[in-house]
């Protein structure tokens, strides 16, 4: 297969030409490493690269999964591969190494990729934006001056640059939607527990905010790949409810008449950028061009006081998971070993108290209620993923700026996806615009509780009617 091939097609449609003979994994290998090696020194996007394990496991006798012999990569934080680093973006814990798979990555590989590699994320996955001390900023194959994203800025680069068809990500606020966003992908934020991460150790961190799945190019990649790690851990102490049926039977389906609310309200009652108003307005009426019962409502919840309630349990979270990297790495971490947002989240994660973060966790529930009680009243609610283009590099630096100005910029940049984590719901980003100077855009789209069917057929109307996939960065080539 002559290498300009690769990047026509999606990772099942690899799967199908290595199933067919016309070509085999490793060839598949040598074309994902070729496009790292040739694009990775602009993007920063793979930090690291298992060439010889890749070649050695493309040789040998892979899974009959639906992306038999795809090349895959693995975001550097959370998971664990055997024989692995996985620093988490940070000078503390650069020198980590794992020894086994969690559950998740065994997973995947049952579904037959292949791992190439790691890919950037900022330190700890604290920001939106993949720009750290440890692995230097990550960017975006539309423009290289601008952000990809975070957390799961490198694997959303990798995939828009061609490198790979998929990428693993995860979201504890944003990581997936927000990435896709940047650089132009499908990013689907899944229903709490639907993908079990299984890890190692057992620890589960952000108490069910955080989730694994996938960045893609088409809707059907991520479909067919939550198919495949999607099932129930019977260890699992809350099981996300069982699906009806594949998903990837559901992005063919019509996703019949929906009602669907919409609305830019953001947590500071400031405007978005101009560009992404448009965006949205331009997708809700093509949504009601499509027979969609379409209405401008927001969720009406108090913003303020959902971030209020995150503050502690947040805090004291990423101060247990950082006593555990304490143990494991014998010390306390230097002054020059964490950013400063990174020091400022530990220092008040270590002041909360135990009162502060049960009154957090209750009142997050609360609001919880009120977010699921509003799909009642509609199926799907769609917002913008971002309320700015993708700023550029440095606009979000969590290594230069003072903490609160970074928060304060996220805010900014990145108010609306938090809510759905609380709340555990499936919620999507798609990318159906791009603003004048050639950055995507991407709209986020959110269902009831475990219905991930839903967005499943929405976006697979959306993806024939507005057509993405054409749409490559100049890098691609």
């Amino acid at each position: 297969m002559a290498f300009t091939e690769y990047g026509q097609y999606d990772g099942l449609g690899l799967a199908a030409l290595a199933a067919k003979g016309e070509v085999s994994p490793a060839e598949l290998v040598e074309a994902a490493i070729e496009r790292i090696e040739r694009h990775n020194g602009k993007l920063n996007a793979v930090v690291y690269k298992a060439y010889d394990e890749a070649r050695a496991t493309a040789v040998s006798d892979l899974p009959d999964g639906a992306f038999r012999g795809v090349p895959f990569l693995i975001k550097d934080l959370g998971l664990t591969v055997a024989g692995w680093p996985r620093t988490s973006g940070s000078r503390f814990t650069r020198d980590v190494v794992d020894a086994a798979d969690s559950g998740l990555v065994e997973r995947y590989r049952q579904s037959g990729v292949i791992l190439v590699g790691k890919t950037n994320t900022p330190e700890y996955g604290i920001t939106g934006t993949t720009e750290s001390a440890q692995l230097g900023p990550c960017r975006n194959p539309w423009n290289p001056d601008h952000i990809a994203g975070g957390s799961s800025g490198g694997s959303a680069s990798a995939v828009a640059a061609g490198i790979t068809p998929l990428a693993h990500a995860s979201d504890g606020l944003g990581s997936i939607r927000i990435p896709a966003a940047c650089c132009g992908l499908v990013g689907l934020k899944v229903t709490r527990e639907r993908n079990p991460e299984a890890p190692v150790d057992g620890y589960e961190d952000i108490y069910g905010l955080a989730v694994s799945h996938v960045v893609s190019r088409t809707v059907r990649d991520s479909a067919a790949m939550l198919d495949a790690t999607g099932a129930p851990q019977a260890a699992s102490p809350f099981p996300a409810p069982p699906k009806h049926g594949p998903y990837l039977d559901e992005v063919a389906r019509s996703p019949a008449r929906l009602r669907i609310a919409w609305s830019s309200e953001t947590p500071a009652g400031r405007p978005i950028d101009p560009e992404v108003e448009a965006a949205l307005h331009a997708t809700a009426e093509l949504l009601a061009g499509l027979g969609h019962a379409v209405v401008e409502r927001g969720l009406g919840i108090d913003y303020r006081a959902l971030y209020r309630a995150m503050r502690a349990p947040g805090g004291a979270n990423f101060a247990a998971g950082m006593t555990r990297r304490i143990e494991e790495i014998g010390h306390e971490p230097q002054p020059d070993e964490l950013e400063p947002l990174t020091w400022a989240s530990l220092k008040s994660g270590r002041r909360a108290t135990g009162e502060e973060v049960m009154a957090g966790l209750h009142e997050m529930r609360r609001l919880s209620r009120q977010i699921l009680t509003l799909f009642e009243t509609f199926d799907v609610f769609l917002t913008p993923v971002m309320g700015t283009p993708p700023p550029p590099i440095g606009y979000v630096d969590p290594v230069r700026l003072e903490p609160r100005e970074v928060n304060r910029r996220q805010g900014e940049v990145f108010p609306y996806t938090p809510p759905f984590n609380v709340s555990g719901q499936p919620s999507m980003s798609l990318p159906l615009a791009w603003s004048k100077s050639g950055l995507p855009i991407g709209m986020m789209f959110s269902a009831r509780y475990a219905d991930e069917a839903t967005l499943f057929r929405l976006a697979g109307q959306l993806e024939k009617e507005a057509p993405w996939s054409d749409r490559r960065p100049a890098i691609w080539n």
